[in-house]
């Protein structure tokens, strides 16, 4: 079993992160126990096995046993607290966008160690990022957030920037990784706050 790492520490979090926001959305639908657990571990973990997948390596949530675990407790535990998860639809937001600064910044990270280069490693962080929400959305049929109008596929691209500039100056993993998804989230949470969206067709 590997040890906490940086990297798996901030991964756990924002797999939990992930599969509250993902459950509390299926609960919102009023699909079953089942369906809440599947949509959450999908929402965890669906970014994370795509970008393991590009960058080919073993998908780290079918080998490591505690990303699954995580995922589907979280889940089974929004199942049950949802009438509190429901009275805290800002909290939920606001997981979302810590959830998505942790796994852009991640994703990036790995993929850098994998030996892409600091462009492709930024559009596999996006990935991971935007993944599990989009598979969330669609299984619960919504118009995926990503396509929205909503800035944030946008602020996780500025996290995968950061973080990858932060990582060419050697900067250290901790630091680089608190830096670059505080400025993820931080953009992510004013674009809600103020309600900035990118233009679309008249």
């Amino acid at each position: 079993m590997a040890p906490l790492s940086t990297l798996l520490v901030a991964d756990l979090v924002g797999i939990a992160v992930f599969a509250a926001s993902g459950a509390a959305a299926a609960v919102a639908k009023r699909l079953d126990l089942f369906g809440v657990i599947f949509v959450g571990f999908t929402a965890a973990l669906g970014g994370g096995i795509m970008r393991d997948v590009f960058i080919n390596v073993q998908p780290f949530a079918f080998v490591d046993w505690r990303y699954s675990v995580v995922a589907v407790l979280t889940a089974a535990a929004t199942f049950w607290l949802h009438p509190a998860v429901n009275r805290l639809r800002w909290t939920v937001l606001v997981l979302d966008a810590a959830g998505l600064g942790l796994f852009v910044v991640t994703g990036t990270l790995k993929a850098l160690d994998a030996g892409l280069p600091p462009i492709g490693a930024c559009i596999i962080g996006m990935i991971t990022g935007i993944g599990g929400g989009l598979a969330r959305d669609l299984l619960t049929g919504e118009i995926p957030t990503v396509l929205r109008r909503e800035i944030y596929a946008v602020a996780g691209l500025v996290g995968c920037a950061s973080v990858a500039a932060l990582d060419a100056v050697h900067l250290q993993r901790p630091v680089s990784i608190a830096l670059a998804a505080t400025l993820t989230f931080v953009l992510r949470m004013v674009a809600i706050r103020r309600n900035w969206s990118a233009p679309t067709a008249f």
